[in-house]
């Protein structure tokens, strides 16, 4: 997740403007080991209508059809909505179902990795039911005062690792610590 060094993920009407995107080669690197392993792609319905069409997109311009490019799109990809009622995208099932019985599921299925890029609404409500095993929250060098946050209510981490980029975004990388009761 894309966070504020305030801690939101966008500004109060989902505005991104804030991020910085002139990554160096090292963040970029970053991402592709993150991502190699990924074979399933979750994505709340807000952020698939423009996420999926970006990259579909991405893929008919010669100048970014790349090797992630490629990978955004031919990655499988489940959007968990509760409005839409017929898919609108290639490689794509809705999920409207139970978030928790839903994420079981597919975390029961033969494959890899996978990986959700939120947003906001998702993201909070997969930490809320502790489905993630691994947290990579990107800190941009950007303070916004307002916006969307992903943690609601207190959610005890361990920090795996930290990373600073000269792009100035710095990737802490945490798993759940587990209450022993």
């Amino acid at each position: 997740m894309q966070l504020s060094i305030d801690g939101f993920v966008a500004g109060p009407n989902g505005e991104m403007d804030w991020m910085e995107w002139n990554w160096d080669e090292g963040i970029k690197e970053f991402v592709n080991q993150l991502t190699e392993p990924v074979d399933t792609i979750i994505l709340g319905r807000n952020l698939a209508t423009g996420f999926i069409p970006h990259w579909t997109a991405a893929l008919e311009n010669p100048d970014t059809n790349d090797a992630f490019t490629q990978k955004m799109v031919n990655t499988p990809k489940v959007v968990f909505t509760r409005t839409l009622e017929e898919n609108p995208w290639a490689n794509t099932r809705l999920a409207n179902g139970k978030l928790t019985e839903e994420i079981l599921a597919i975390k029961q299925q033969e494959g890899h990795d996978i990986i959700t890029y939120g947003g906001a609404t998702l993201a909070a409500a997969l930490i809320q039911e502790q489905l993630i095993d691994d947290l990579y929250l990107f800190i941009n060098p950007s303070a916004i005062g307002t916006g969307m946050r992903i943690f609601t209510d207190r959610t005890p981490l361990v920090l795996q690792r930290s990373v600073a980029f000269s792009c100035g975004i710095v990737v802490h990388h945490y798993s759940p610590k587990t209450l022993k009761i």
